[in-house]
C-alpha cells in the first residue's frame, strides 16, 4: 500500500495520490482544505506555513503518514523552456515562457510542451509575444544554464530562478528490425549508467531488455544486437554496462563488447585489452567540464580491469590535416599490473595481491584502485587503496585498510568532496570513510548494528544514490529506502514509496531532480518523479532532528576557476546559528599547495543568533623573472586544487548544497592576444605571393625567398607609408571577449627572417645601464633553436641593473616594446615590402600561457631612384661651374696682382724725386 505526495515547488498546492484498494478518506489539519476528501487522487491547499500532518485512513495494518512542509514565499511562477536543435549551423533555439504550475496543462507538468498553454491564464496576456526566443551556439563545455529575470512581481508574486542542463544533443542508437533483445540474467536487479555531465542521457539494463534515453526516459529506444553474434545464453548475461556519449560498453561473460550506431563488436587484443577475464568496467560519476592537464595527453573516460591488470580508455587526438575539426580515436592503454603494483608498494613477493575494483574519485584527474592483499588468504582479506593521478602519472598509497570476509565484494562510491571521501557496501552493510580517511565506520540504524538487511525484511542493498547536495539514498532490492547525509553516521528509514516486488532504479533529470524508473514484466518502463526533499523533511521532522545552523551561504558561483599569474581570487562564506552552539566555517583543500590563503573573520551576535562571516583571498607570490629553470618553476607552481567550503557540524535536516570547486593554477587555454587594428577577415582575399630579397634576410641565404601569403594565419595586412613609424597595441582576449590592453613587455620579429627594419628608441634612451637583449644576441646564444623560440619569457633579463647583463653599446636599437616606452618600428625608405610579424609576451610574470599572435604590414611610398643622364649632366654642369670659377678666379687674381705691381712701382718713383 503506497501513496505519493507531489508538492508544487512554489505555492501551497499539494497533489495527493494514494495507491491501494483499502483507501477510505484523507485526514488533514483543520487549517488545510482538501478538494475531495474521499478520493485517492485529490488536491490539498494549506495557506499557513509550517509542517502539516497528512494521513490516509485505510483498512488494515498499513499506516502511512507525512509531515508536509509549506513555505511562506512570494515566488509563484516558474520558467519553462523548449529547445530546438539546428544542425546545419550548430545552433540551439531556446523558447522560454512563464507558467503557473497550479494552472498549467498536462504537457507543461510533464515537460512535454512545445509552447505556452492557454490555461495558464493572465501571465501570458502580459507578455506581448508570449515567449522569448534565444539562439545560442551548440557547445560541449558549457552545459549549465540559468533562467532568471529582473525582480518584477506579477500578481504580487515573483518568478523562481531555474537552473538546467543543456548540452550538445546526444542521440540514441536506433532500433533495427530483426535485432534480438539484450538483457541481464533472469531475476537480476536493474542496472543503470548515465553520462556524468548529461544525466538525462542514460541506459537501463533489465532482465527483459536494454533501454536508452536522452530525455530522462520520457522517451526511449531498445538496444538490441544483430543475430548470429551472441547465442541466447550470452544475450541474457549482461553483468555490467557503461554509457559514453556515442558508445555503449557491455560486459558479458567476462568479455567486453562495444555497441555504437553501426556495429556490435567484441573487443580484445586488437583493442589492446584482454580477450576475456575482465572483472568490471566503470566511468566518471562527477561532472567536471573543465580541467587542467599540464602534460600532453588526454584524461581517461572509462576504466576496465581484470584481477591482475588495469586499462584506461580515452579519446586520443589524431593529427589529421584532412579535417576541419579535430578528430579523435578511442583506444585503451594498460596502466599497471598486480606485479608492478606489488613492487611499487614494496610488498612481500610471497603475498597475494588481487585487484578488487576501480572507481573514479571526485577529482577530475584521479581514480582509485582497490586491491586485497593477504599472505594466507583463508578467512579474511585486507582491502587497500591507491590513487592514481593521470596528469602527474603518480601512484599515491592511502592510509586506508578494511578487513572483510574472503567471499565479500565491496562496491565503492566517492562522495562529492575535495578530499577523498567514500562509501563502500556489500549486500548488508555500508562502510563510510570521511575527512580524508580519518573518520570511518558503518552506517547504523535505530534497531540493528549496521545490518540494513535485517531492518529491510532480509532484502539486500541494491543501489546507493549520491547527489551534489550531500544526500545519500539507500535503496534495497524490495524498494525500501534509507536516507542520511554526508558526515552523518546513522541512517533513517523513509516511508515506503512503491510495491516491494516492483523492479526499479533511480536517476537524475536535466534539472537535477530525482526520479524512479519502474520496469514491468512485459518489457516496458515507467518514469516517476520522487520528491526526495519532501520525503526527507517529513521523516526528519518526525524524528525531531534539527539543523544546527539557520543559514549557510557563500558567493561561489562557479565550479571551477582558472588562476593565472597576477590573478586574485576572493570569496566569502557566512553561517548563521543560535548563540552558544559554537559553529565555524571549514575550508578544505586537496592537491599541491600552490596558493596562499588570507582569511578575515567577522562575528556579529544579534538577538541570540550569531552571524559568522569568513572572507578568503587567494594569491600566488612567485617571481618567475630570472628563474634558473623557468619551465620547471612553472611546473612546480601550477596544477589543480580542489576546495570544499562547509559548516563544522551537519545533520540530516540541513539542506545546504555541497560547495566544491576547483582552482586550476596554470594557463587558461581560452586566452589569446591580438594586435589592435588587424582583423582576420573583412578584407579582399586573393591568392598571391611575394619575394624577399636575400640581402634583407637575417641569415643572408644564397637565394631570394618566395613567400605564399596565408590569409587564414596572417589576417588582413595593414598598408602603411614607410615614413610612418608603427607602435603595435597588443590586447588580451578570452572566449568572452576583450579583457585588457597588454601593458607589459613584448617582442616582435619577422617570421620569415627579414631584418630590414629597426626601432626608433635606443638602449640609452630607455634607461639601460647594460646592453639589452636583442634578436641578434639571443639567436647567437641559442643557435640550436628556431628563431621564434630563441627569445621568450623563459630567458628574459632586463637591462636596468648593473648586476644583470654585460656592458656594451647602449646606442643600439632597443627591441623590446611595451605600452609606455614609445618604442616604434621604423621602415627602410629605399624599398617597400610585406612584413609578417610574430608577437610574443616577454614578461615572465604575466601568464602561464605562451601568448603569441601574428600581424602583417605592407609598406609603400615614393621611392626616388637616380637617372644616369641626369647625373652626368649634373656632374658636367658642376665641373663647368668649377672651372668657370677657377678661370674667373685666375683673371681676378692677375688683375689684383698687376694693380699691386703698378702701385708699388709708382710709390718708389715718388720717393726718389723727393
Amino acid at each position: 500500500m503506497d501513496y505519493f505526495l507531489k508538492k508544487s515547488k512554489i505555492k501551497t498546492l499539494i497533489h495527493l495520490d494514494y495507491e491501494g484498494t483499502s483507501f477510505s478518506e484523507w485526514s488533514v489539519p483543520e487549517s488545510c482544505s482538501v478538494k475531495d476528501k474521499r478520493s485517492p487522487q485529490t488536491e490539498l491547499r494549506c495557506p499557513s506555513p509550517g509542517f502539516h500532518h497528512i494521513k490516509p485512513l485505510v483498512t488494515g495494518p498499513v499506516k502511512e503518514e507525512r509531515y508536509l512542509s509549506v513555505d511562506n514565499s512570494h515566488t509563484c511562477f516558474m520558467w519553462y523552456y523548449h529547445v530546438k536543435n539546428y544542425f546545419d549551423n550548430l545552433t540551439q533555439v531556446i523558447t522560454v515562457w512563464i507558467y503557473d504550475p497550479e494552472n498549467a496543462d498536462h504537457d507543461e507538468l510533464q515537460w512535454n510542451a512545445k509552447g505556452p498553454s492557454l490555461v495558464g491564464g493572465c501571465i501570458i496576456i502580459i507578455i506581448i509575444d508570449k515567449v522569448w526566443k534565444i539562439s545560442i551556439p551548440m557547445r560541449k563545455d558549457d552545459v549549465i544554464k540559468d533562467l532568471k529575470g529582473n525582480n518584477v512581481a506579477f500578481q504580487d508574486c515573483f518568478i523562481a530562478q531555474f537552473r538546467f542542463l543543456l548540452t550538445l544533443p546526444l542521440l540514441t542508437i536506433p532500433e533495427i528490425p530483426g535485432d534480438l533483445p539484450l538483457s541481464s540474467p533472469r531475476g537480476s536487479q536493474v542496472m543503470i549508467d548515465w553520462c556524468e555531465c548529461v544525466p538525462s542521457s542514460a541506459i537501463v539494463v533489465t532482465d527483459k531488455e536494454t533501454f536508452q534515453t536522452n530525455d530522462s526516459f520520457h522517451t526511449w529506444t531498445k538496444i538490441r544486437v544483430p543475430p548470429g553474434i551472441l547465442n541466447d545464453a550470452e544475450r541474457h548475461s549482461v553483468t555490467d554496462v557503461c554509457l559514453l556519449e556515442d558508445k555503449i560498453f557491455f560486459l558479458i561473460n567476462d568479455i567486453l563488447y562495444l555497441k555504437d550506431f553501426n556495429t556490435f563488436t567484441r573487443l580484445g587484443r586488437n583493442e589492446n585489452i584482454p580477450d576475456n577475464g575482465i572483472v568490471g568496467i566503470t566511468s566518471r560519476r562527477w561532472c567536471w567540464l573543465n580541467y587542467l592537464l599540464k602534460f600532453q595527453g588526454t584524461r581517461s573516460i572509462v576504466a576496465i580491469w581484470t584481477s591482475n591488470e588495469v586499462y584506461l580508455g580515452s579519446k586520443n587526438h589524431l593529427n589529421s590535416t584532412g579535417h576541419k575539426e579535430p578528430q579523435y580515436l578511442f583506444g585503451f592503454k594498460k596502466i599497471i599490473t598486480a606485479a608492478e603494483l606489488k613492487n611499487l608498494l614494496n610488498l612481500s613477493p610471497t603475498a597475494t595481491l588481487t585487484i578488487h575494483t576501480i572507481e573514479y574519485t571526485a577529482h577530475p584527474l584521479e581514480f582509485a584502485l582497490f586491491f586485497h592483499y593477504c599472505t594466507t588468504c583463508i578467512n579474511s582479506k585486507e582491502i587497500h587503496m591507491v590513487i592514481y593521478n593521470e596528469d602527474t602519472k603518480h601512484w599515491m598509497y592511502q592510509d586506508f585498510v578494511l578487513y572483510v570476509p574472503m567471499d565479500s565484494f565491496l562496491v565503492p562510491r566517492f562522495l562529492y568532496s575535495a578530499v577523498p571521501e567514500l562509501l563502500l557496501w556489500d549486500k548488508h552493510k555500508i562502510y563510510y570513510s570521511y575527512y580524508n580517511f580519518t573518520v570511518s565506520g558503518i552506517f547504523q540504524t535505530h534497531t540493528e548494528s549496521g545490518n540494513l538487511s535485517k531492518v529491510a525484511q532480509n532484502s539486500n542493498i541494491h543501489e546507493i544514490f549520491l547527489d551534489y547536495f550531500g544526500n545519500i539514498l539507500i535503496k534495497m532490492e524490495n524498494n525500501l529506502m534509507f536516507h542520511t547525509k554526508v558526515y552523518i553516521g546513522n541512517v533513517v528509514q523513509l516511508n515506503s514509496w512503491t510495491d516491494t516486488t516492483m523492479k526499479s532504479i533511480s536517476a537524475l533529470d536535466i534539472s537535477g531532480q530525482l526520479y524512479f524508473i519502474y520496469c514491468y514484466e512485459n518489457g516496458t518502463l515507467k518514469q516517476q518523479q520522487y520528491p526526495l526533499k519532501l520525503e526527507v523533511q517529513s521523516t526528519v521532522y518526525k524524528e525531531k532532528e534539527i539543523c544546527p545552523y539557520i543559514s549557510f551561504k557563500n558567493n561561489i558561483g562557479y565550479s571551477y576557476y582558472i588562476f593565472d599569474k597576477r590573478s586574485n581570487l576572493s570569496f566569502w562564506a557566512q553561517i548563521i546559528y543560535p548563540e552558544n552552539i559554537g559553529l565555524h566555517i571549514i575550508l578544505e583543500s586537496y592537491g599541491p599547495k600552490l596558493l596562499q590563503e588570507t582569511k578575515i573573520f567577522n562575528n556579529v551576535v544579534v538577538s541570540g543568533y550569531c552571524t559568522k562571516t569568513m572572507l578568503t583571498n587567494f594569491t600566488q607570490m612567485v617571481d618567475y623573472e630570472g628563474a634558473d629553470d623557468y619551465f620547471k618553476l612553472q611546473d612546480q607552481t601550477s596544477g589543480t586544487m580542489l576546495y570544499h567550503i562547509k559548516p563544522s557540524k551537519h545533520s540530516k535536516a540541513c539542506t545546504a548544497s555541497l560547495k566544491v570547486f576547483q582552482v586550476m593554477v596554470g594557463c587558461n587555454s581560452r586566452k589569446y592576444i591580438a594586435v589592435k587594428g588587424f582583423p582576420k577577415d573583412g578584407c579582399y582575399q586573393y591568392n598571391f605571393s611575394y619575394v624577399i630579397d636575400k640581402s634583407y634576410l637575417r641569415h643572408q641565404p644564397s637565394k631570394n625567398l618566395k613567400v605564399q601569403y596565408d590569409w587564414k594565419a596572417y589576417g588582413c595586412p595593414l598598408k602603411l607609408e614607410f615614413r610612418k613609424q608603427f607602435h603595435p597595441v597588443v590586447q588580451l582576449f578570452d572566449d568572452n571577449g576583450y579583457i585588457e590592453d597588454v601593458n607589459v613587455n613584448f617582442i616582435v620579429w619577422e617570421i620569415h627572417g627579414r631584418n630590414d627594419y629597426s626601432f626608433n628608441t635606443t638602449m640609452r634612451k630607455t634607461g639601460c645601464v647594460n646592453e639589452a637583449q636583442t634578436w641578434k644576441s639571443m639567436t647567437e646564444l641559442n643557435k640550436h633553436l628556431p628563431l621564434e623560440s630563441a627569445w621568450g619569457p623563459e630567458n628574459y633579463k632586463h637591462c636596468f641593473s648593473y648586476a644583470i647583463g654585460k656592458p656594451g653599446d647602449l646606442n643600439l636599437p632597443y627591441e623590446i616594446i611595451n605600452s609606455s616606452n614609445n618604442n616604434y618600428i621604423i621602415w627602410p625608405v629605399d624599398h617597400s615590402g610585406m612584413y609578417v610579424f610574430g608577437v610574443k609576451i616577454l614578461d615572465p610574470n604575466y601568464s602561464f600561457c605562451n601568448l603569441t599572435t601574428i600581424f602583417a604590414i605592407e609598406t609603400f611610398g615614393l621611392i626616388l631612384r637616380p637617372n644616369g643622364y641626369l647625373v652626368a649632366a649634373f656632374l658636367f654642369l658642376l665641373m663647368l661651374l668649377f672651372f668657370s670659377i677657377l678661370v674667373l678666379s685666375y683673371f681676378q687674381y692677375m688683375k689684383i696682382y698687376r694693380q699691386f705691381i703698378y702701385q708699388s712701382h709708382h710709390i718708389s718713383e715718388r720717393k726718389k724725386k723727393m
